[in-house]
């Protein structure tokens, strides 16, 4: 475990084994390289373990609950202990409930189905914890220049008016800035509230115990964690989601049904109709059971390592780093810059054109941050991850000083398209294909 953690602290090798680590991809100029994924906090690539399990899970692949088969016994029995094993991941109370979900996005709308009064949230939100409560009427806060100033305004808003929900990101998809969410549940709960976390980019990097933390809701993506097979979850007091009219119409939702009227099952069943995405739900247990086997502390040293090294490599390029509030500490290694003169969306395709390097540009899905952070026109941002290597950081921060210095090497049209474009896409990429993507070769 000491020697893991040595190695974790240097930021020199994957954590654990990643399905597609080493691939290459193809350059304009020619000749391929092996791909650097920095693009975590949009999706993160699959565990091994999750791809074996998976494959495995689908030699006996059936639809659960309702089948005599012993298939759908053996999914259903695969199903049902999933759901255990992502409450035990995530802390959950006794009386919590796990309903699965296809994602973040999904799991929030669900919860805001469910909730049965007013929600405050602050303006510095995913749009996923964001436009569900706006559509509700939901009570935005607006953040200060400090993290103690917003909790401050947080809780002034509580209490000028009662609140049943508050609900915050628990680490910025933008800028991997983490709220105290501990503090923030006192404060919720000292005014009647219910706290509700958004865990999309918090779960993947570190360990979110809700009894801890006192949250009464987490919701998180599995395409997040390393199990892309579209399953999310949200987790939390059931007494709401029973009472909450089903999130959809169907059948596995219901007790009995006649012409005239539907008897609803109790929750998760109540929210779950139609045939459930066992797949999915297996991959992200798979996932949460191989990550919470990580010895304490490997994970956030490992990425802490890097986030470091890229944002020391980041200054010394003169890169714009955004920050919500340049004063904290507590971060995931997400971040968001910006190259004067050099507009976002031409540095990620300059990056992946001519470097191999995945990056994000855009505003993503947080319009309102971005524009409070004078980047209406998008950024650049770079995301690690349990695969991610120094090297990785290296190679970006190279890239972007030859861009600084230099200027891309290929031409690019006006929106931002490498011109000619010479990279194949593989062959699986091509209707009614079945080939595979490139291979690196030794030293590539």
């Amino acid at each position: 475990m000491l020697a893991l953690s040595r190695q974790a602290a240097s930021g020199q090798f994957p954590l654990v084994p990643l399905a597609g680590a080493g691939q290459c991809v193809p350059l304009v100029q020619g000749g391929q390289t092996r791909y650097v994924n920095l693009d975590y906090a949009a999706s993160a690539p699959a565990l091994q373990p999750v791809a074996e399990r998976v494959t495995e899970l689908l030699q006996l692949y059936a639809s659960v609950h309702r089948g005599a088969g012993y298939a759908s016994q053996a999914c259903t029995a695969a199903y049902e202990a999933a759901r255990r094993d992502v409450a035990s991941f995530a802390g959950a109370g006794d009386g919590d409930v796990v309903i699965f979900t296809r994602n973040t996005t999904d799991a929030l709308n669900l919860l805001a189905s469910a909730t049965p009064g007013p929600v405050v949230h602050l303006d510095i939100e995913h749009h996923a914890n964001l436009l569900p409560w706006r559509a509700r009427g939901g009570r935005v806060v607006l953040a200060r220049a400090t993290l103690a100033g917003t909790l401050a305004a947080l809780e002034a808003e509580l209490g000028r008016a009662p609140a049943a929900l508050l609900s915050v990101t628990g680490a910025s998809n933008v800028t991997g800035e983490c709220l105290p969410l501990p503090e923030i549940a006192s404060l919720a709960h000292r005014h009647g509230a219910r706290v509700a976390v958004d865990g999309a980019q918090l779960v993947p990097h570190r360990r979110v115990d809700m009894r801890a933390i006192k949250a009464d809701y987490l919701a998180f993506s599995g395409h997040k964690i390393y199990a892309p097979f579209g399953a999310g979850a949200l987790i939390g007091k059931r007494d709401w989601l029973d009472a909450a009219p089903p999130y959809l119409a169907g059948g596995g939702a219901v007790r009995h049904v006649t012409v005239e009227a539907a008897r609803w099952a109790s929750s998760p069943e109540r929210h779950e109709a139609g045939t459930p995405n066992v797949i999915g739900a297996v991959a992200l247990a798979t996932a949460c059971q191989v990550i919470g086997a990580l010895p304490d502390g490997a994970r956030q040293a490992h990425e802490s390592a890097l986030l470091h090294r890229l944002d020391q490599g980041l200054a010394a390029v003169g890169a714009r780093v955004h920050r919500i509030w340049p004063g904290t500490t507590d971060r995931v290694p997400v971040v968001s810059f910006s190259l004067t003169g050099q507009p976002a969306a031409r540095v990620a395709a300059y990056l992946s054109a001519e470097h191999g390097i995945g990056v994000r540009d855009g505003r993503f899905c947080a319009h309102p941050l971005l524009a409070r952070l004078g980047a209406s026109d998008g950024a650049v941002r770079a995301s690690l991850g349990l695969g991610s290597q120094a090297d990785d950081v290296d190679r970006l921060i190279t890239a972007l000083d030859q861009l600084r210095a230099d200027g891309p090497a290929w031409t690019y049209t006006a929106d931002h398209r490498p011109s000619p474009d010479t990279r194949p896409m593989p062959a699986w990429a091509s209707p009614g294909s079945t080939g595979g993507g490139p291979a690196c070769s030794a030293g590539a």
